[in-house]
């Protein structure tokens, strides 16, 4: 019980200073552009990331009953979505560069990668991943803690979409054209900075 409670003051402290991100146009009001974007680097990747990550390790490793029987099948899903969502991340990293973790209010429009097809592919590639690993670790803490995080990914993208409405001009109009999670059949819309 002990450990299911450290996971989840891990987990939720991480996950609530990850979304610092989402906070970047208040923070540089309130302090200036440069120490707003250094504000949400430092709770974002200095806290925040080391901290959710640290409690879904601890969930992975915490002992518990399979949900449903181990076969090849569901660890052959996993492992794709996994993979999937890892690919989309590695191609939408280097689109959006160094805004992905540091954030600013000098920031522009990505108009390259999959920001053209949606809004948020990082935390598309992060929901396909979080499945992948509840179908490899089917215990019910660690489907849980997935799914505790697939639901943080869907509020931080709807929190993130309310600063970028205030730093990017144009921003309203990417909301009206470009999907948020799944791309459209026949999307070939320019892309913007999103998670």
């Amino acid at each position: 019980m002990q450990t299911a409670i450290v996971i989840g003051l891990l987990l939720l402290t991480g996950l609530v200073l990850n979304s610092a991100s989402a906070f970047t146009a208040a923070f540089s009001r309130r302090w200036g552009a440069r120490p707003g974007q250094w504000i949400t680097l430092v709770l974002r990747v200095g806290l925040g990331m080391p901290l959710w990550i640290s409690g879904l390790v601890l969930a992975v490793r915490l002992p518990g009953q399979r949900l449903v029987p181990a076969h090849p099948l569901a660890d052959m899903a996993g492992w794709f979505l996994i993979a999937c969502g890892a690919t989309l991340v590695v191609w939408a990293v280097p689109a959006v560069g160094r805004r992905a973790l540091a954030p600013s209010m000098a920031d522009t429009l990505v108009v390259s990668g999959p920001y053209a097809y949606v809004r948020h592919p990082v935390y598309s590639g992060g929901l396909l991943e979080f499945a992948g690993l509840a179908l490899l670790r089917p215990t019910p803490v660690f489907v849980l803690v997935c799914g505790i995080c697939g639901l943080w990914l869907v509020a931080q993208a709807w929190l993130e979409e309310r600063d970028l409405l205030q730093r990017l001009p144009g921003y309203a109009d990417y909301i009206r054209r470009v999907p948020r999670f799944v791309p459209r059949r026949s999307s070939g819309s320019a892309g913007a900075r999103g998670g």
